[in-house]
């Protein structure tokens, strides 16, 4: 691996790991201390509007769907997701979050919106293009790898 390259997957290695620690440290702070990294990430990809099928989550995640009941059922208990039955087929629940659960999911999304800004931060046009299409490239390599 050449210079640059042991640079950018040093680099990578360490974002990913600030970004977890972070994330920790916000949540132990906050009023959803009673949230795990993982639970935040479930409610994360059980999203504001789109009530999905436990299924639909797990694979999103990359769990099994035991896991992923496991979380949930964590998740309704601590008051952040409900399970809602399909008026169409009464057989089949999907996931959705309570007022509680918005909450966490907008306190999630607004640290990234601000971490997003901060590394774009007197990024010109053409220099985006250039971090989109590396962002792409890595997205397909690991989506290939999943």
């Amino acid at each position: 691996m050449d210079e640059r390259s042991k640079y950018i997957n040093d680099a990578l290695i360490r974002i990913y790991n600030n970004i977890l620690w972070i994330e920790e440290k916000e949540l132990k702070k906050s009023r959803f201390r009673d949230l795990t990294i993982k639970e935040m990430h479930a409610i994360n990809a059980i999203s504001m509007y789109d009530h999905m099928t436990a299924s639909e989550v797990a694979k999103k995640l990359h769990l099994t769907p035991g896991t992923l009941t496991s979380t949930v059922d964590r998740l309704v208990k601590k008051g952040y997701v409900e399970r809602i039955r399909s008026l169409d087929d009464r057989r089949v629940i999907r996931l959705g979050l309570t007022k509680k659960g918005r909450l966490m999911y907008r306190a999630h999304d607004a640290f990234h919106r601000k971490m997003v800004e901060g590394f774009l931060k007197d990024i010109s046009t053409e220099q985006m293009k250039i971090v989109e299409k590396a962002i792409r490239n890595l997205e397909d390599f690991l989506n290939k790898n999943s």
